[in-house]
């Protein structure tokens, strides 16, 4: 949405929070319940989107916004075949649901990918060649393309590596030899037996976020690691469930500059 303002990004985070941890809870609407917590953190969010999209259609018929510029100018001025455009509400029921399901995976996923090549020095290695192979090819200030992001094939198996799938397929060594090893390389060739491995789910269902999460998480690992590396503050830091794995006290880290 195109929204830079720190402040006005900040507003959205607690209500996301109690909205994320309300999705997976029981439907016990009832005061005080995280159900009801979720579905009125959703009315708030619904109506700080509607603001937005009145805004943002000002700015487009002064010229101060262009349809190319995000999906919400895209869902703006995108008819169907009827020619029947969006209502406000469709468009900020489908900007929340798109939020909400990158929201907490995507980020839980960025934080295991900290705390992993934190711990595992041999892969953060691999991780930093393949993206330092891929910052050489790039001027100063160049952003990242879709071709750079097809290159990270290996960084892409360490996140693969995150998006642990069900326990009666994960943990069954016939699919997934040695489970509880860290082992990006499961997931080279053909990767694991087809049906075994499902975190976006399959068929015609498939999470219509699945790419959307891969360029996020790429450019994320790609950008901190050629910066940085790092190590955890607390080598033996729980990881507890809240509704996602979380580390216990936010995964403290010590930073150390390429460059320094």
């Amino acid at each position: 949405m195109s929204i830079e303002d720190e402040n006005h990004v900040a507003k959205f985070a607690d209500p996301f929070h109690l909205l994320g941890t309300g999705i997976i809870s029981l439907p016990i609407d009832f005061p005080g319940t995280p159900f009801n917590k979720a579905i009125k953190a959703s009315k708030f969010i619904r109506k700080e989107l509607l603001k937005i999209i009145r805004v943002r259609k000002v700015d487009l018929a002064e010229g101060k916004a262009t349809p190319t510029q995000d999906i919400l100018s895209h869902m703006l001025l995108t008819c169907n075949e009827d020619g029947q455009y969006m209502n406000e509400l469709d468009i900020a029921d489908k900007i929340l649901g798109l939020l909400i399901g990158g929201h907490d995976t995507a980020s839980v996923t960025c934080t295991f990918i900290v705390k992993y090549l934190g711990e595992l020095p041999h892969i953060y290695d691999r991780v930093y060649q393949e993206q330092m192979e891929i910052a050489k090819t790039k001027s100063e200030g160049e952003l990242l393309n879709w071709d750079d992001i097809n290159k990270m094939k290996y960084s892409w198996n360490v996140a693969c590596e995150l998006y642990w799938s069900a326990n009666s397929t994960h943990k069954n060594e016939e699919y997934f030899p040695e489970a509880e090893k860290f082992d990006p390389t499961r997931f080279e060739g053909n990767g694991p037996i087809p049906y075994t491995f499902v975190p976006f789910g399959g068929g015609p269902r498939m999470c219509p976020g699945k790419e959307y999460a891969r360029l996020e998480i790429l450019v994320f690992m790609h950008n901190l690691v050629k910066r940085f590396k790092w190590k955890k503050l607390i080598p033996d830091e729980k990881i507890i469930i809240n509704p996602l794995p979380t580390p216990s006290k936010n995964l403290p880290i010590q930073l150390f500059p390429h460059n320094a």
